[in-house]
């Protein structure tokens, strides 16, 4: 419905909203948006837990062409905030349906590992990226782990988001917000933060070490300091 202000409302039954790391999400919104791809006939999004503790969107689309996790990602990601884009997408040329001819959503695979959407891989570029490439490798089972990977695309929920939390107050003896890894999980981003207070805290030697560290981090990380 259209509020007063001109904000569209989108009125969902309550069995499509989730909740999802602290967001309450409608369903139908995101199916909404997936649907306006030129390629996609018809979605359905549900939140899945196929893994305990791992809850996260999963959209399938009918379409009779190939589309990979990436495009419909980077197609979402255009209109809705990060915490509504699912991580994983299966591509069907027919939705499985209940006697009744509606969409039979516990019939629905899913998704295997190729469904996910990855970034390219790009390796540590100074120590702190390396040690917190190795924290989240710890938390989360990994033997790689790239300084643009999302840590919740990857397989990371809130219990693992509060370990890594603690591995870098032992590490660091820097006590990163909880909310800054859901805001921004990357590694890169998180090493920016790092930086950011113990540049805010050190004296002249660590000030040399830092400035360091600072020379290898690329104009867009500069840029972020």
């Amino acid at each position: 419905r259209y509020l007063p202000n001109g904000v569209v409302e989108y009125m969902g039954r309550a069995d499509d909203q989730v909740k999802i790391r602290g967001y309450r999400i409608e369903l139908g919104e995101i199916e909404s948006t997936i649907s306006q791809h030129a390629d996609v006939r018809e979605s359905v999004v549900l939140a899945r837990e196929d893994v305990p503790g791992d809850r996260r969107l999963v959209a399938y689309v009918q379409s009779d062409v190939a589309i990979d996790a990436a495009e419909l990602k980077a197609y979402l990601a255009q209109s809705l905030p990060d915490y509504m884009v699912p991580k994983a997408y299966v591509v069907l040329s027919e939705f499985p349906l209940t006697p009744n001819g509606k969409i039979d959503k516990r019939s629905l695979p899913a998704p295997s590992d190729g469904a996910v959407s990855k970034n390219e891989f790009v390796a540590p570029r100074n120590d702190t990226e390396e040690t917190l490439c190795q924290i989240w490798g710890e938390v989360l089972g990994l033997e790689r782990v790239g300084v643009t990977d999302n840590f919740f695309d990857l397989g990371g929920h809130s219990l693992l988001a509060t370990q890594v939390v603690s591995r870098v107050r032992e590490h660091f003896n820097v006590e990163l917000a909880l909310s800054a890894l859901f805001e921004e999980p990357t590694i890169e981003n998180i090493a920016l933060h790092l930086l950011q207070a113990e540049l805010a805290s050190a004296d002249d030697l660590e000030m040399a070490d830092l400035l360091a560290e600072i020379e290898g981090l690329s104009e867009d990380d500069l840029k972020n300091l």
